[in-house]
């Protein structure tokens, strides 16, 4: 169009992307098809699918200003936390992004192939906006019908907000991203440009700017359906772009300023690219580590199964439990680790702490030395050179 020329639905752009570009999001593949096919025990999944729920609406927020924490948002979600009158509209603003949240969940799982519309788009703001704002110029989930403007950008004129979101959505849902390619290559293209068409609709919301308030929620949340309807984003994963945008919200805002003024997405892509796979890295080091303490969990039981069945061994097993990899226990602060242990060992004897470390330590299963007390999760490690101590 000719006031906003960089508006140009051309997906061409990404020919030019680098090769370290390229190289991220066959990283971000390869993680995802990790943690895909990776199982984890139901309480581990459903925390792990909280904390993303929790993290995506307060980093989706707090872009635009909301000063509630990640604590506060996760108490609004389990009733523990009432913001005060005077930041009522702060948890308005988290509940609405958490239901949104929700609701796009329940629309992924019981269809896979949501087309995208201006409707939905419209739904996305006035799900983001409803009841937050009673002043507001426009009706939440309407197009604009004024002039907007976002620090220094001036968005495109009202009368054509309409038509450029239309022409957004045809765009997502066209053959500009389908993989060409057939056979093994096939699904990795179908994830580039997942990810790509998911970033080029969350830059070109902001570019159009199509509402009087909420783009940029909406943006993200546009984003968020895109990764999460594809099934080859875990749901746990599909708002960590949004965490990485939060973390870096000067650079966000760099980029999208950028974008524009350099008529060129490139920059943003990278960056969004770049965002997703630090977050995906960060999932699957929380994955392995939940797999490494069942391992070990497992492989400490099948040890204690050998002791005799007695209070004993069950203080024994419990304090192995509770110590932590990494980390070294002072011997007289062992007893206290957990209040099970204290519990147990208040019933004993000042002899029975020593009895037990030495029992333990006879099994292979904590080491002991003058910084304390450790557990032998080491053992675990089958592919690693042991480190020294």
């Amino acid at each position: 169009m000719s006031t906003h020329p960089w508006i140009d639905f051309d997906a061409g752009v990404v020919q030019r992307m680098d090769a370290r570009s390229w190289m991220r999001i066959g990283e971000a593949y390869a993680l995802c098809a990790e943690l895909s096919g990776t199982p984890l025990v139901p309480a581990a999944a459903a925390r792990l699918h909280e904390v993303a729920l929790v993290r995506g609406a307060q980093a989706t927020v707090a872009i635009e200003g909301n000063t509630l924490t990640v604590e506060q948002v996760e108490g609004i979600r389990s009733g523990a936390f009432s913001a005060p009158d005077s930041r009522a509209y702060q948890e308005r603003q988290v509940r609405n992004v958490l239901d949104a949240f929700v609701r796009l969940n329940e629309m992924v799982m019981s269809d896979r192939e949501i087309r995208l519309s201006s409707g939905l788009v419209c739904d996305l703001n006035r799900w983001v906006l409803d009841g937050v704002d009673p002043d507001v110029e426009s009706e939440p989930g309407t197009i604009r019908t004024h002039s907007v403007a976002a620090g220094l950008y001036l968005g495109p004129p009202a009368r054509d907000c309409q038509y450029l979101l239309e022409r957004l959505v045809d765009w997502i849902d066209s053959d500009a991203f389908r993989p060409q390619s057939g056979g093994a290559e096939e699904r990795r293209d179908a994830f580039a440009l997942c990810v790509l068409s998911a970033l080029f609709a969350h830059v070109y919301i902001a570019w159009i700017h199509p509402f009087a308030d909420g783009n940029g929620r909406t943006a993200r949340l546009l984003e968020y359906l895109i990764l999460a309807r594809s099934g080859m984003i875990p749901l746990a994963a599909a708002n960590l772009m949004a965490n990485h945008f939060n973390l870096t919200r000067d650079r966000y805002c760099q980029r999208l300023a950028a974008a524009s003024r350099e008529r060129d997405v490139l920059g943003f892509l990278a960056y969004g690219v770049e965002g997703l796979v630090d977050g995906l890295s960060d999932h699957s080091a929380a994955v392995r580590e939940q797999h490494l303490h069942l391992a070990w969990a497992s492989y400490v039981a099948e040890v204690m199964s050998t002791f005799p069945t007695s209070p004993a061994s069950e203080r024994q097993h419990a304090l192995v439990i509770a110590l932590k990899q990494g980390e070294s226990v002072p011997r007289v602060d062992v007893p206290g680790l957990t209040p099970q242990l204290a519990q147990m060992y208040a019933r004993t004897g000042p002899r029975t702490i020593a009895r037990d470390l030495n029992r333990l330590k006879d099994a292979g299963l904590i080491e002991v030395d003058r910084r304390g007390v450790r557990p032998r999760i080491d053992l675990m490690s089958a592919f690693l050179l042991p480190t020294s101590n």
